[in-house]
């Protein structure tokens, strides 16, 4: 299923990037840059890309684009349902989705992807479950975990699970 996320700001600098399954090289985005700077508008941009090797799927949210890497044919509005997930869920957690709030959470953002997708497969996808699992910041827990080596982890898994997506 999803081989790797790449977030991309609207520069166009890959500032946060994830791999479930394994390590695909940046360069594939390289593709995606080309379709980036032939359309007029981020808005524009093909959604589904296909390459050689990979298909490419991204959404554009909050100046941010989030662009998964694909290796097998899988629908694509799969690919891009999960993908707004990601972004509703870091809307959630942090009151907004953008490069500076993703930049000051980043093992939150690490801990919720590892959460959310399972060898490339969703898993968790809903906020009240992955609230239970992975504490959302605070100033308070964040001075509370610096003083005593603690974590965002919660300490008990999640009575039930619901996702929409299978």
């Amino acid at each position: 299923m999803i081989h790797s996320l790449f977030l991309i700001n609207h520069t166009g600098d890959i500032f946060l990037e994830k791999h479930w399954k394994s390590v695909i090289s940046r360069s594939v985005c390289d593709y995606f840059f080309e379709a980036k700077e032939k359309a007029e508008d981020p808005e524009n941009v093909p959604p589904v890309l296909y390459t050689p090797h990979h298909y490419l799927v991204s959404i554009y949210r909050g100046k941010l684009f989030f662009l998964s890497v694909i290796q097998t044919e899988v629908s694509p509005l799969f690919v891009i349902e999960f993908l707004h997930r990601v972004a509703d869920i870091f809307q959630d957690y942090f009151g907004e989705c953008s490069e500076a709030v993703i930049k000051d959470n980043v093992v939150i953002v690490y801990e919720l992807l590892e959460e959310m997708l399972d060898n490339g497969f969703p898993l968790a996808t809903e906020s009240n479950v992955l609230k239970e699992m992975i504490r959302p910041p605070t100033i308070l827990r964040s001075v509370v975990n610096t003083l005593t080596g603690g974590s965002n982890v919660g300490d008990t898994l999640p009575v039930g699970q619901l996702s929409n997506i299978p």
